[in-house]
């Protein structure tokens, strides 16, 4: 039996997108001895530009695209799907674009499976996160997105067995960012002030573009909401409670720079949550879902240094989920995405699309 043909439509050709294509054409042999599944990239896209696969054309992915991308319209692609009679659509959304999730639904419509990297449909009103799955429901379809938590470590796919299983997840808490954990990991390990953590974490390439997103605690507050309804919980991004890391005038600051030299006037409130601690406990930025106590929390706690959550070391991020089977003792999720972090979310899009490949193959048995 031939192998299945699984064509990947991708949105977003950055940093990961760009390994994700690397990492399939290094293993498409394997997948097509192993599995059964042929995967290929017949549309590929950035913010602006699409390359349509073309018969003939032999270069190189990157040379393609530079020499015969041009402008596009989500309508151009789904006419090109449907003219070539393509068939096992996965739409592969690499990208941080808002814009790109308002065409989900017609994409779920024209019976394309998502693929998601981008957190965005996840944080949006519950009505357009509800239409969503009604629309997978009506059309068969699946939207698998572990990389908007983890950088890909299997945490919602943990979750999602549990939930399903009838398992009642009573509490979820954790360091939920890599950039956070490097910062208090580091300023509650050695005797330094908080701002030049910072700018130690600036050096190392942990404060991106979005570094005042993830001080205000809005990038934690994002994941929380997504492991939230993940549970069936249907609130919204103003049902979290945030405590943020930024006094007023830092959060006014949003060029680094800036930002980073007066970062000075946070140094006495933190020196101070640090020294006045009880012993052995050490100071962590967490987020916190409790069920019961209909409670979601990002907030900065003193935790005991014997914890998973005190221990800690590095950019390693962790995830402690509470069940009423297991009671005090929960399931503990560590990830580590220091190194090669781009190629771990491109490797976490590429386990979700196996997933989806996996489940069209079933289908295509079955009408056999």
């Amino acid at each position: 039996m031939p192998a299945l043909r699984i064509n990947i439509i991708l949105f977003g050709i950055g940093s990961v997108g760009s390994a994700l294509i690397n990492q399939v054409i290094e293993s498409q042999q394997f997948f097509q001895e192993k599995r059964n599944i042929d995967l290929r990239f017949p549309v590929i896209t950035n913010s602006t530009l699409a390359f349509f696969e073309k018969d003939g054309v032999r270069n190189s992915w990157e040379a393609n695209f530079n020499q015969l991308a041009f402008p596009f319209t989500i309508a151009d692609i789904i006419e090109f799907v449907k003219n070539k009679e393509l068939e096992n659509i996965i739409v592969v959304d690499a990208t941080e674009s808002s814009e790109l999730v308002k065409h989900y639904i017609p994409l779920i419509q024209s019976e394309f499976d998502i693929v998601a990297a981008n957190q965005s449909a996840n944080v949006l009103h519950i009505d357009f996160y509800k239409e969503i799955r009604r629309n997978l429901k009506r059309f068969d379809k699946s939207f698998l997105y572990e990389t908007n938590i983890g950088a890909g470590i299997p945490v919602l796919q943990i979750i999602s067995d549990l939930y399903y299983s009838g398992e009642k997840i009573t509490k979820i808490r954790g360091v939920f960012s890599d950039s956070l954990s490097y910062i208090f990991n580091k300023f509650s390990s050695e005797n330094v002030p908080f701002s030049t953590v910072l700018n130690d974490a600036d050096k190392k390439g942990l404060l991106k573009a979005d570094f005042k997103e993830e001080l205000l605690g809005i990038g934690v507050a994002k994941k929380l909401l997504v492991l939230a309804r993940e549970l069936g919980e249907e609130i919204e991004f103003l049902d979290v409670k945030i405590t943020s890391l930024l006094s007023h005038r830092l959060e006014e600051s949003n060029l680094k720079s800036k930002f980073l030299s007066n970062a000075t006037v946070l140094d006495k409130d933190l020196e101070v949550a640090k020294i006045t601690q009880s012993e052995n406990k050490v100071l962590r930025y967490i987020g916190e879902i409790s069920i019961p106590e209909n409670r979601f929390e990002v907030k900065l706690v003193s935790e005991p240094v014997s914890s998973a959550i005190g221990q800690l070391k590095g950019t390693e991020t962790v995830y402690e989920i509470y069940t009423q089977s297991r009671g005090n003792n929960p399931i503990v999720v560590h990830g580590d995405s220091s190194g090669k972090k781009v190629e771990t979310i491109a490797r976490g899009i590429l386990v979700d699309i196996l997933k989806v490949s996996e489940k069209i193959k079933i289908k295509e048995t079955i009408w056999l």
